[in-house]
């Protein structure tokens, strides 16, 4: 494994196959993870999907006495449909109950359907988002008062959790990322090893100019899409079917994804490292856990 690259976990949050989810297959899958060695789990942020999706937030909570000492992530929450105060209020709870592992990945969201159940125009996402990320921050650190003490249930404690900024690597998207967060998420579907390493030369001098280094600032790619199989033709379907819940063409997932051989995932991997990403989150877009357990068994040892 080269060093430095960590591996998380989404949790399975999304109806693929139409079967729907079992009482204990959130539960389930994350002890698994933590038996397999992933360092986090993940969830991420929608209302409404091409598919029926769990609330994210809900999954994250529902893991907490399943997960040990794993890192809890959102990749990302809608700070902005879900308003920064009641963001606020259920990330404190969520750093509070797992004893402070929480990282709170946020973003603007990418999906018209979200903002419009939610009463807001979509095209005033950015400015909206701008104006919520400090808030949801001086929330989560205690300095909004009065409102601050009621929001975080132990004040006394300082900081929050680390809040990073999503972003698929545009030059506006970066100096966000630079300007608001603490660490930056990469969408595993919509970046390349080759567009990463370029994103992170100008977060580096985006960074400078704010007397903050990229050494000591996360980079993480989030949502790879993962199912590891050297029969090419199962390969296919799954890749097929991804290309048709996303709308995307398939010659443009096939090398942003990680459905294939196992030697095709693990040159991704080192791709991914080698642009200076320090950790991916994987997501298992079919049999979820004898995915997890094969990515481990016969992908990391070729990275």
């Amino acid at each position: 494994m080269r060093s430095g690259l960590g591996y998380g976990a989404h949790l399975p949050l999304i109806d693929f196959d139409g079967h729907g989810w079992r009482p204990d297959s959130v539960t389930s899958y994350a002890r698994a993870a933590r038996r397999l060695g992933y360092g986090s789990l993940a969830v991420n942020d929608h209302i409404v999907f091409q598919r029926p999706w769990l609330d994210g937030i809900v999954a994250l909570a529902s893991v907490v006495e399943h997960s040990g000492d794993m890192q809890l992530v959102t990749t990302v929450a809608l700070p902005v449909v879900r308003g920064p105060a009641v963001l606020a209020k259920t990330a404190a709870a969520l750093d509070v109950l797992s004893g402070g592992r929480l990282v709170l990945g946020v973003g603007p969201g990418s999906s018209p359907r979200d903002y419009a159940l939610a009463g807001l125009r979509f095209d005033e996402r950015w400015a909206r988002f701008d104006e919520a990320v400090p808030v949801l921050r001086a929330y989560l650190n205690g300095a909004a008062a009065p409102s601050a003490e009621v929001l975080r249930p132990l004040p006394g404690r300082a900081p929050g959790p680390q809040i990073w900024i999503a972003s698929w690597g545009s030059d506006a998207g970066l100096a966000r990322v630079a300007r608001l967060g603490d660490g930056w998420l990469a969408s595993g579907y919509n970046a390349t090893p080759a567009r990463v390493a370029g994103a992170r030369a100008k977060l580096a001098a985006a960074l400078a100019r704010d007397g903050r280094r990229l050494d000591d600032f996360p980079c993480a790619v989030a949502t790879l899409w993962t199912y590891v199989t050297e029969d090419r033709h199962a390969a296919a379907t799954h890749l097929n079917g991804l290309a048709e819940m996303l709308a995307r063409p398939v010659d443009q997932l096939a090398n942003r994804v990680l459905i294939g051989g196992a030697e095709q995932c693990a040159a991704l991997l080192r791709a991914y490292a080698d642009a200076g990403i320090d950790r991916v989150f994987i997501w298992p877009v079919a049999d979820a856990e004898d995915q997890l357990a094969r990515f481990m068994r016969d992908v990391v040892p070729l990275v």
